[in-house]
């Protein structure tokens, strides 16, 4: 059986580093890798990545990067430079641009896992419509991801919703599955939203919970559950 923990992310969606690493210090041995996104890496700058990464934590840099190919691949290389595990670009910036961020890491950290967001988990068919995107959700992720992979990214970000059919694009490669909520959870401003459980079975290779385990009174009791949901699906 699989360690869950290597599958479990945590997102530090909060505003300065004393208040992540009080969830850090709640959660404890239930996660190894926590997302620092816009929100955090805004407020507190690269130091809270490299407190994270020299107490030996993983982290999960998801900062979407999204720019002419030069930029976004300086960018990559600084946050290779930053020690992190894996970080976010655009797959929407398109192929030269998503060369030039695996070709970054590839220089500076080969180990680093560049993935690319295909449809944000918050939108639904109507909400890609009205960016001018006329196809179904599940069409525009496959097209993203092809074309993601083909440049050279390790992985894609998308909805479980969408994981079984990703799968089916050939070669091995990481699903990483925001948007989870335990049975019963509060969706939030997610649209796309599915269980641990659900998102293991469709074949996501991790899954990014935040506010469920964040903002609870036992936020390692509620992480340890989330384990135990991934735990019953065999691998």
């Amino acid at each position: 059986m699989y360690d869950p923990r290597e599958r479990l992310i945590v997102a530090l969606d909060v505003s300065s580093a004393a208040a992540a690493q009080k969830i850090v210090a709640a959660v404890g041995e239930s996660a190894l890798t926590y997302k620092v996104g816009m929100q955090l890496y805004t407020a507190e700058g690269p130091q809270v990545v490299r407190d994270l990464v020299s107490s030996g934590r993983r982290v999960f840099l998801d900062l979407k990067y999204h720019d002419i190919p030069n930029t976004v691949g300086s960018a990559v290389r600084e946050a290779a430079g930053l020690g992190v595990h894996m970080l976010t670009v655009q797959a929407a910036g398109g192929s030269k641009m998503l060369r030039a961020a695996t070709e970054s890491a590839r220089d500076v950290n080969p180990a680093l896992k560049i993935l690319a967001v295909t449809v944000l988990t918050s939108m639904d068919e109507a909400e890609l419509n009205s960016v001018g995107v006329h196809a179904p959700v599940l069409d525009q992720v496959l097209r993203l991801g092809a074309l993601a992979l083909a440049a050279g990214c390790q992985g894609l970000v998308a909805s479980a919703q969408e994981a079984s059919e990703l799968k089916k694009l050939g070669k091995e490669f990481l699903i990483v599955t925001p948007g989870v909520r335990p049975a019963g959870a509060d969706h939030g401003d997610q649209a796309r939203v599915v269980t641990p459980a659900e998102a293991m079975k469709a074949g996501s290779s991790h899954i990014v919970v935040g506010r469920p385990i964040t903002g609870a009174k036992d936020p390692a009791g509620e992480a340890k559950g989330i384990l135990e949901q991934m735990c019953g699906v065999a691998r």
